[in-house]
């Protein structure tokens, strides 16, 4: 069973266990002695997103890993799959993000990936995870590890993300507003878009160390300032969510329908990977188009392994996280961006067009508050309280209780027609999981 590790690394509220200076310290000491143990020379790459915190977060991990003997190169702020090109287009050993991704500033978090780009294998964090129960020490000088800066970060990572637009279009003509959640894509994402062609206004583009996830109103944004589109990423850029300009907000289902509808006009696609929480509709409209469809565990890491498995190319989840293995090695919100984008081009449809046919089902997700480690399944209300709202929805929806990887909430969501009836559903076994955590 894993201590310190997540479905996304390591994450909790900055100076609180785990996310103080000493247990990052640990931490990289420790991740550093078994990169050593499988590799000869490692050189890990180290990224961030905007918080305050990760400075005091980045030295630490920096000295954790000298300290071990690994040559370190510091990035500064940049996405997380910023992070996770780099590390392979540099030939190192592995990447290392500090980041809580769409949390808010006081909390972050570590994420490693290894020197292909893909998330850690389990076997490594798990070996991690070992090396930190053992005391910590310090090479000698001879054999601490150097630290460098990759001052063309930016400049690498945009023209990459270029490179994964069709070459024969451009995004001329295209006026859209860039929301970069005051975090690591705000240095970034507007170049990208705007070396392509499209009239970009940046907002969210002002990191202060403490506003990053700040929400904005993209979709008055996007009216304010007459444009076709609005993209919105979190706080690390490794998902997103677009709105048109009639104000209509387009969620991961919807834009990953419109990816795989376009490109299987073009291509067999074998099929599409999403979640538990992948809306009902998505399933069923890719059964008409003849595609493969299987549903993950909630995370990315998740979807990507059962990409990786069954040898598809497209997946995501509904929060926002897009992954399209033939551009990237892990979801990222940009170069997701891009394929929507490539697909209203060469289509000559607005994004509405394209996924007019995905009549998505009502979904109610509710976030109950629970003990840290909380079993909702010992709770025979809780069960009781599911199975009654199941059978109240006659077979038109379904419900799924799932904690969440990254806070001490336990989701509830509730899905079908008609919307009255799954909300009092949700309400039921809400009230019930409230009365259980007590």
């Amino acid at each position: 069973m894993r201590k310190h590790f997540g479905t996304d690394g390591v994450r909790g509220t900055v100076g609180q266990s785990p996310m103080t200076p000493d247990f990052v310290l640990r931490l990289g000491y420790a991740a550093g002695k078994v990169l050593l143990e499988k590799n000869v020379h490692p050189a890990v790459l180290i990224g961030k997103d905007t918080r305050i915190s990760g400075y005091m977060l980045e030295s630490a991990l920096e000295a954790g890993f000298s300290a071990a003997g690994i040559d370190v190169h510091m990035c500064g702020p940049m996405p997380t799959p910023a992070v996770a090109y780099l590390t392979r287009a540099l030939r190192l050993t592995a990447g290392v993000v500090i980041s809580a991704s769409h949390n808010p500033y006081p909390d972050n978090g570590i994420k490693f990936f290894s020197g292909d780009g893909f998330k850690l294998p389990d076997a490594t964090e798990a070996a991690i995870e070992a090396a930190m129960e053992q005391p910590m020490g310090c090479n000698p000088a001879s054999k601490l590890g150097k630290v460098w800066r990759v001052d063309d970060a930016p400049g690498r990572y945009i023209e990459f993300c270029k490179s994964t637009f069709p070459s024969q279009l451009d995004l001329k003509g295209l006026k859209i507003v860039v929301d970069c959640a005051n975090g690591a894509a705000y240095h970034v994402a507007p170049h990208v878009f705007h070396e392509l062609g499209a009239d970009v206004v940046s907002i969210g583009a002002k990191p202060d160390g403490f506003n990053i996830n700040e929400k904005t109103d993209l979709a008055s944004e996007v009216r304010k300032q007459k444009a076709q589109l609005g993209i919105a990423f979190d706080g690390d850029a490794d998902r997103l969510m677009m709105v048109d300009d009639a104000g209509r907000a387009y969620d991961g289902d919807q834009l990953l329908f419109a990816v795989a509808k376009h490109r299987s006009g073009k291509e067999k696609i074998a099929g599409v990977a999403g979640t538990l929480m992948t809306n009902f509709a998505f399933e069923k409209a890719m059964a008409r188009l003849g595609i493969g469809f299987a549903r993950a565990k909630v995370g990315d890491r998740y979807v990507l392994e059962l990409l990786r498995e069954k040898g598809w190319l497209l997946g995501g989840e509904n929060s926002g996280h897009l992954i399209c293995l033939d551009k990237h090695t892990t979801g990222d919100g940009i170069v997701s961006a891009l394929q929507v984008l490539g697909a209203v081009r060469e289509s000559g449809r607005s994004l509405a067009e394209l996924t007019a046919e995905l009549v998505m089902y009502p979904q109610v997700l509710l976030n109950v508050a629970v003990p840290k480690g909380f079993d909702w399944k010992a709770h025979p209300s809780i069960k009781q309280a599911s199975t009654a709202a199941e059978q109240s929805l006659n077979g038109k929806g379904r419900v799924l209780l799932r904690p969440s990887g990254t806070e001490p909430v336990l989701r509830v969501m509730v899905e079908g027609e008609p919307r009255e009836a799954i909300e009092s559903a949700a309400k039921s076994i809400a009230e019930a999981v409230k009365h259980a955590a007590r």
